[in-house]
C-alpha cells in the first residue's frame, strides 16, 4: 500500500482522490480551502486535514504530496509553504499545468533541501474519474518510481496497439522534471488546433443551404471516419444538450496559457505552429478582442474606396457611408 497526500480537491483533483480510493487500497490525506470539498473526500474513502502542517504530520515519512492547485502564485506558494513543512527524501508532485521552466526551477531550488520534485501532466479534464487519466510525468526516476503505484490507478490502460510502447497503464515519464509538464504544455497546443478545426466544420453546416443535425453528423463521423476521436464524441454530446444552434452558451472561449507556451517555445526554435496560432487567436475574438481593428479596417476601406460602412447602434441614423465601389 502507498501512502499520498492530495492539495487542491476541485474538478480534477476530487475525482482522482476518489479514483485512487475506489479502485486500489492506497491511502490518500487530502486538504482543501474548501470544508465542504474535503468532507466529500472524507466521504470517498480518503482522511482529511484541516491545514497543509496536519496534513504532513498524518503522512508517514518518506512523504508524497501531489498539489492540484491553479497554475502561477497558488501552485508557487503551496510549494514554498510544504517545502518549510516536508524532510529530505520527502517528495511534492504538481499535477496542475505549470510552465515547464517554473518545474526546472522548483526543482533545482528543492534539491538543495533534500526534496524530490515531479511534474505530472494531467490529461482527462472531469471524464478522469471514468476513464482514467493520461500522464506526461518529468522527474527523478526514484522518485517516479515511488509514485508509480498512483500513477497506475489513476491512468487507463493502454490499448493493445499500444501496450508494446508503453507500458501497460497510460502514463510516462519523459525525463527529469520539467519534461512532463512540456509534453502536456504541447498537447494542449495540439488541443487547441483539434478544437478549433471542428468549431469552423460545424460553423459551416449552421451556415448552409441544408438542414443539417450537428450531433448525427458529430456522431456519424465518429464511426471509422479518419476525424473521429474523443473531441467529436463531446461535440455530439454538446448538440444533443442544448440542440443544434447551442443558444444558452455565449461564444466566450478561455485558455489556460499553455498554447500561448507553446507558441513562445515553437517560435524559439523557428518552428511555424500556424493553425496552432490562429486557435489561441480564435479564442482570444471569441472574448469581444479585435473590435476595434473590425472598425479600423471598415473606416480604411471607406476612406480610400467610398465603401458604406454599417453605423454602430448607438451612432445616428443616416450614417452609412459614402456609396460603393469595387470590392
Amino acid at each position: 500500500m502507498t501512502q499520498i497526500g492530495f492539495v487542491g480537491l476541485g474538478k480534477m483533483g476530487g475525482n482522482m482522490v476518489h479514483r485512487i480510493r475506489r479502485d486500489s487500497e492506497h491511502d490518500v490525506v487530502a486538504f482543501d480551502f474548501d470544508e465542504k470539498a474535503v468532507r466529500q473526500a472524507v466521504k470517498n474513502g480518503a482522511s482529511g486535514a484541516a491545514s497543509l502542517r496536519e496534513l504532513v504530520k498524518q503522512l508517514e515519512p518518506p512523504r508524497m504530496v501531489w498539489i492540484m492547485v491553479p497554475a502561477g502564485a497558488p501552485t508557487q506558494e503551496t510549494v514554498d509553504k510544504l517545502a518549510r513543512l516536508l524532510d529530505r527524501g520527502d517528495t511534492i508532485i504538481d499535477g496542475g499545468n505549470s510552465k515547464w521552466t517554473d518545474d526546472k526551477r522548483r526543482a533545482a531550488e528543492l534539491k538543495k533541501a533534500g526534496i524530490d520534485y515531479v511534474d505530472v501532466g494531467t490529461s482527462g479534464g472531469v471524464w478522469g474519474l471514468e476513464v482514467g487519466y493520461c500522464m506526461m510525468v518529468g522527474g527523478a526516476p526514484k522518485a517516479v518510481k515511488r509514485l508509480a503505484p498512483i500513477l497506475d490507478v489513476l491512468a487507463p490502460e493502454t490499448t493493445e496497439q499500444s501496450r508494446a510502447a508503453i507500458g501497460p497503464r497510460g502514463w510516462m515519464r519523459f525525463g527529469p522534471a520539467g519534461a512532463g509538464h512540456y509534453v502536456k504544455m504541447v498537447h494542449n497546443g495540439v488541443e487547441y488546433g483539434l478544437m478549433q478545426a471542428y468549431a469552423e466544420g460545424f460553423d459551416i453546416f449552421d451556415k448552409s443551404e441544408y438542414e443539417l443535425d450537428n450531433a448525427k453528423i458529430a456522431h456519424l463521423w465518429g464511426q471509422g471516419s479518419v476525424v473521429r476521436s474523443w473531441l467529436c464524441e463531446l461535440a455530439a454530446r454538446a448538440f444533443e444538450a442544448d440542440g443544434n444552434e447551442l443558444q444558452a452558451i455565449e461564444g466566450y472561449t478561455e485558455d489556460s496559457g499553455e498554447g500561448r507556451w507553446t507558441i513562445e517555445d515553437a517560435t524559439a526554435h523557428d518552428v511555424p505552429t500556424p493553425v496552432i496560432t490562429a486557435s489561441l487567436y480564435a479564442r482570444l475574438r471569441s472574448r469581444g478582442n479585435g473590435d476595434f481593428a473590425d472598425r479600423v479596417l471598415a473606416a480604411l476601406r471607406n476612406q480610400f474606396g467610398g465603401h458604406a460602412v454599417k453605423s454602430a447602434p448607438s451612432a445616428a441614423k443616416g450614417a452609412s457611408g459614402r456609396g460603393s465601389g469595387a470590392a
